[in-house]
């Protein structure tokens, strides 16, 4: 059985996926509502806490795409 995810590990997986969409500026198109509000829904976050979560450990999440941060 696989180990469940911390709250912290579903806020940096969200923010990657996030921040993902936004360096190709796709954050307001529909595919990125679809995918990332289902992504939310399934880990039990909200957007607020997402961008929050992004403003704090922003160096992390664009490391972990390939970006300098």
């Amino acid at each position: 059985m696989a180990k469940e995810r911390t709250r912290e590990e579903k806020l940096f997986s969200a923010a990657v996926l996030r921040r993902s969409f936004e360096l190709r500026g796709e954050e307001h198109a529909e595919g990125f509502k679809f995918v990332y509000l289902g992504v939310l829904r399934d880990l039990g976050l909200e957007d607020g806490d997402v961008v929050a979560y992004l403003g704090a450990h922003r160096a992390a999440v664009e490391k972990a795409i390939g970006r300098k941060g």
